[in-house]
């Protein structure tokens, strides 16, 4: 099956515009939760959260990495292969916290912990999609398929 029609990439100053915004939101993110306020400071997380930290922190440095990489260059192929490693950090980090499970949400009327389940568990399943589709995109990329090219098929 041939598609009929591709999405253009966006322009390479969008797309670097993007790269930047990210990395100073991971950089942001880094130092809140481990420098002002820190993890301590949410009132619903536990001490077991010292077990998971470590996890979180390597997805979002390695986030960071990739997106400050991009800035330099970011062909289809080494972008989808960036995506399929941050990802798969991610998804440690979550199966981490679903392991660990960091919470404690008091004597809440509403069933908080079926909630961040339900939601972490959503996450692993889109980590799990995620690292598939950008690993397709990085072979389709690396053999030459036109529709992650950007280019029209003839």
């Amino acid at each position: 099956m041939t598609p009929t029609s591709t999405r253009p990439r966006s322009p390479v100053a969008a797309r670097r515009f993007g790269y930047l915004v990210a990395a100073l939101l991971n950089a942001v993110v880094l130092y809140a939760a481990n420098v002002w306020p820190g993890w301590e400071a949410v009132p619903f997380l536990t001490d077991d959260t010292r077990s998971v930290i470590g996890w979180v922190n390597a997805s979002i440095l390695v986030s960071l990495v990739a997106n400050l990489l991009y800035l330099i260059r970011d062909p289809v192929w080494f972008k989808a292969l960036g995506d399929a490693v941050t990802t798969t950090v991610a998804l440690l980090a979550l199966l981490t916290i679903w392991q660990v499970f960091p919470f404690d949400f008091g004597d809440a009327s509403f069933d908080w912990p079926l909630v961040a389940r339900i939601v972490l568990g959503l996450g692993i399943v889109g980590s799990v999609i995620g690292i598939v589709a950008a690993l397709v995109t990085f072979v389709r990329s690396v053999v030459g398929r036109p529709s992650v090219r950007g280019v029209r098929p003839r």
